[in-house]
């Protein structure tokens, strides 16, 4: 293995917390991992790695290192496009799952075909990721983020409405205003960073009144949360963009337009150490360049 692919395995197995992981992530065996870390140790003199049964963990001087590594991979990334060369390598990226299918897929074969020499790892996912420990260089999220040592560049805000079937509309009646939701019910939304069932959201006179309605299905998932509603299970509120094929078809039918939930941020996270990356840095910026169209300024 040559200096530079066992410095970027170094890279991967502090950012896994595992030699496993990272030389997954590599494509290389474990043993060939151990080996070659091994003989990096041996060539410097010091340890880098403590191991233990649970998880790996960089030395005062794996640290330290480490911070030079990104530092000189980066450098290499840029030495490369500043030559001619284009950016290439893995990404591994996680989106929310409805975002992922409606937005970035479509648009993905137009980037891979600017940057050939990279590969994407798509994930689709609600729940919260340890980016680092899971090896993600950048995560997609919509709503309030939780404070982390990640960067948050944020895109802007999405409209959210409130909606409900005809049929259910038809069985229960349409709600003028918020106090008219007496005998109504609502498809429950579990939060996967809190467990519990998020209530609804209104705003009215610049004062946001949050009501719980009886549910009689809980969900964990937007497409899940959106085929429930279709189905008459109850009301129910989402990103506008995510249902405006329903809303045009008549499958669902936006209520309470003048008592709006508040408008949901949507951002982009990635680790500190992903920054200097020239292939995370292209990618990032194209999501942007993707993601913007369905926001607008908080």
């Amino acid at each position: 293995m040559d200096r530079l692919t066992t410095l970027e395995l170094f890279t991967r197995i502090v950012d896994r917390r595992s030699f496993t992981a990272g030389a997954s992530d590599m494509k290389v065996s474990r043993p060939v991992a151990t080996a070659a870390i091994q003989a990096l140790e041996r060539r410097l003199g010091t340890r880098l790695l403590q191991r233990s049964t649970r998880n790996v963990t960089p030395t005062v001087e794996g640290e330290i290192y480490y911070a030079r590594c990104l530092a000189i991979l980066a450098d290499v990334e840029d030495a490369d496009r500043g030559a001619g060369g284009a950016v290439a390598g893995r990404l591994r990226v996680d989106v929310a799952g409805n975002l992922a299918r409606t937005t970035v897929l479509p648009a993905l074969p137009k980037f891979l075909a600017r940057h050939p020499g990279l590969t994407v790892h798509l994930s689709e996912g609600e729940r919260f990721v340890d980016l680092v420990r899971e090896g993600f260089d950048c995560v997609v999220r919509g709503g309030a983020l939780v404070d982390s040592d990640m960067i948050v560049r944020q895109l802007g805000a999405m409209d959210e409405i409130t909606c409900a079937s005809p049929s259910y509309l038809a069985e229960n009646g349409v709600p003028a205003t918020p106090d008219d939701l007496a005998g109504h019910s609502m498809v429950g939304f579990v939060s996967s960073r809190t467990g519990q069932v998020l209530p609804l959201e209104f705003t009215r006179g610049g004062t946001t009144i949050e009501i719980v309605l009886p549910a009689r299905i809980l969900v964990n998932g937007a497409d899940a949360y959106t085929t429930a509603a279709r189905l008459g299970l109850g009301l129910f509120q989402s990103p506008r963009y995510r249902v405006a094929r329903d809303l045009a078809a008549g499958t669902l039918i936006e209520v309470l337009s003048a008592f709006p939930p508040t408008s949901t941020p949507l951002s982009i996270l990635y680790p500190t150490s992903r920054q200097l990356s020239p292939r995370v840095r292209v990618f990032v910026d194209w999501l942007v360049e993707i993601l913007s169209p369905l926001t607008r300024a908080p």
